[in-house]
């Protein structure tokens, strides 16, 4: 019986019938285990196939196995250097000597995973040691072709093939499986291949404490689009909590499940102590990330812990001394910045977004319908990047183009014929899923409107408008800028335009009570200085009320210099 399928799940086929097995039959002989039996039941169907979800099951072996392979799904942005070597993964060569076998046999790892995980072996110039070393190779396919190459010397030294795309080992085996695992580690992924969990994959580049970057998610997103289940089963360390936590926020609560290794630090560790069969166990009894909206003491105790021995966390910083005296925050929170007109709110906030990605490696995306045209706004955060102006001469050059694929990766603007809050909060979300960002800018809020609230009333219609950026905030873990114009302000008795408040924007006390935090933007136009003031501040460690900072703005770079308030220059703002 032929069938005729050129896609699944919306991966297009390369190689249909990899192993050549009877077409539209349901049953069948295994490709994994029935060439080794005894010659009696070499032909026995031991084997469920499936062919319209492309996958197959022995049931002798219990191994599950995919019947085709699939062309890449999704583009790299850039462009990437091409490992050498054989560029498909069905060409690719068995090399491993008799010692490397018998290093993995040690690690609990059969030679047939190493063929069926095509790890090879050979010369490499490592830089930790300075010189070549005879190395292992982690082979990295995607749509079947040759991506990336981890390589390990016998020291235990690691490298990725410079200048090569980062995407998840062995990503194509997830193809058509409504579930998956991720580990830490590509001994992980061969661990639980032995034990007979085929659909598993690797971080490229691990865990680390303060910082997890998640490139690699944005080339390989579609492939967890048709997931029902996502096992994160990471090492136990605080290195891989981190990871799991940013990987939960990036993949969705709802998808995720979180498997652990009791006294074991990974799935190497695992099989090595307790076998093949226990090791299966721990990845089916997978529990669901605990619900939300619901916390028990458990799911919080290592943040009780963590109080009780160092007391309130210390909050984010933008890297502004006078600033960071006096004003701090934590994600999951939304700022409040106002100022009158030309007072400089959106450039102090793109200040404060620079800062947090210099400090934290924090992207932003700008939903700033006042913020035309896009490559004005653009050209500011890079000359903030740049810290200086850059000129004709510099264009296409090595700083230019450095600063341009950072502004590129780090900062996204949300072009829109018509903003509304659903329609922002919804790019943002699938911005955190596909790009990471941990800060979200609306400027200014009232060009971004809530046309799902009917009411009238405008305290009301505030209060739902900052409880849907609150929930955001929360649910993806993300800071939320609200630039907001106060209501027509007057002058003093001085003649000096009076100072807003978050009473004076409209909407009133509902800005006040909701809001974490609350900024004010002031320009002196006399000393030509601007000044920031906190307005709130909802937890006492992260700031001070009524504290000021003081700034003069430096033309080239656009950024915003601390400077002491009686010393008054005479360098022009930008809006002058």
């Amino acid at each position: 019986m032929q069938i005729e399928t050129t896609e699944i799940n919306g991966f297009a086929i390369d190689t249909f019938n990899q192993h050549g097995l009877e077409q539209g039959k349901k049953q069948g002989v295994c490709p994994v285990c029935s060439h080794t039996r005894k010659p009696a039941n070499k032909k026995a169907k031991c084997a469920s196939y499936d062919w319209e979800r492309g996958l197959g099951t022995c049931h002798n072996c219990n191994t599950s196995f995919q019947l085709h392979t699939y062309k890449r799904k999704g583009k790299a942005e850039k462009t990437y250097v091409k490992p050498s070597g054989p560029p498909n993964a069905t060409e690719y060569p068995e090399f491993v000597s008799d010692k490397v076998i018998e290093w993995f046999k040690s690690r609990g790892i059969s030679s047939q995973t190493l063929t069926d995980l095509q790890i090879s072996e050979g010369p490499e110039w490592m830089p930790q040691t300075g010189k070549t070393e005879n190395v292992i190779k982690f082979n990295y396919f995607m749509g079947g072709e040759l991506t990336n190459v981890k390589y390990r010397d016998g020291r235990k030294n690691f490298k990725l093939y410079k200048g090569a795309e980062k995407v998840f080992y062995n990503i194509d085996s997830i193809v058509g499986y409504e579930y998956c695992v991720i580990v830490e580690g590509e001994m992980d992924v061969l661990a639980l291949h032995e034990a007979g969990i085929t659909n598993a994959i690797s971080v490229p580049n691990g865990a680390t404490l303060n910082s997890n970057n998640l490139d690699y998610l944005d080339s390989c997103i579609d492939y967890f689009e048709d997931k029902e289940k996502i096992i994160l089963a990471v090492d136990s360390d605080e290195a891989g909590q981190a990871l799991q936590t940013e990987l939960i926020r990036r993949l969705g609560s709802e998808v995720c499940f979180l498997s652990t290794f009791e006294d074991c630090k990974d799935a190497n560790e695992y099989l090595q102590k307790y076998g093949k069969e226990k090791l299966t166990e721990r990845i089916t009894g997978a529990k669901p990330v605990p619900l939300e909206n619901v916390t028990t003491f458990r799911d919080i105790e290592d943040e009780i812990t963590d109080f009780v021995r160092n007391g309130f966390k210390k909050g984010f910083q933008v890297g502004l001394p006078n600033f960071d005296d006096i004003f701090s925050t934590y994600t999951g929170q939304f700022i409040t910045v106002t100022g009158i007109p030309s007072s400089g709110k959106s450039d102090f906030v793109d200040q404060m977004v620079v800062g947090y990605n210099a400090n934290y490696g924090w992207k932003t995306a700008f939903a700033s319908p006042e913020n035309v045209p896009t490559y004005l706004h653009a050209h500011k955060l890079m000359r903030k990047t740049w810290q200086g102006m850059p000129t004709r001469d510099d264009i296409g050059g090595d700083k230019w183009n450095q600063i341009a694929d950072h502004c590129n990766s780090n900062y996204f603007h949300i072009d829109m014929e018509r903003y509304t809050l659903e329609s922002v909060l919804k790019k943002a979300a699938e911005l955190v899923k596909r790009k990471g960002i941990k800060c979200l800018v609306i400027d200014p809020f009232n060009k971004v409107r809530d046309v799902d609230c009917k009411t009238e009333d405008v305290n009301r219609y505030t209060m739902e408008y900052l409880s849907k950026i609150e929930i955001f905030a929360k649910k993806f873990d993300v800071l939320v800028f609200i630039v907001a114009h106060p209501t027509k302000m007057y002058k003093d008795k001085d003649g000096k335009i009076e100072e807003p408040t978050m009473y004076n924007i409209k909407g009133g006390g509902e800005w006040y009570d909701a809001s974490y935090h609350g900024l004010l933007v002031h320009r002196d136009y006399e000393a030509k200085t601007v000044k920031c003031k906190v307005l709130k501040v909802k937890f006492q460690n992260l700031g001070e009320n009524g504290a000021e900072a003081h700034f003069k703005w430096e033309p080239k770079s656009g950024c915003f210099i601390p400077h002491e308030p009686l010393d008054i220059g005479a360098e022009k703002m930008p809006w002058e």
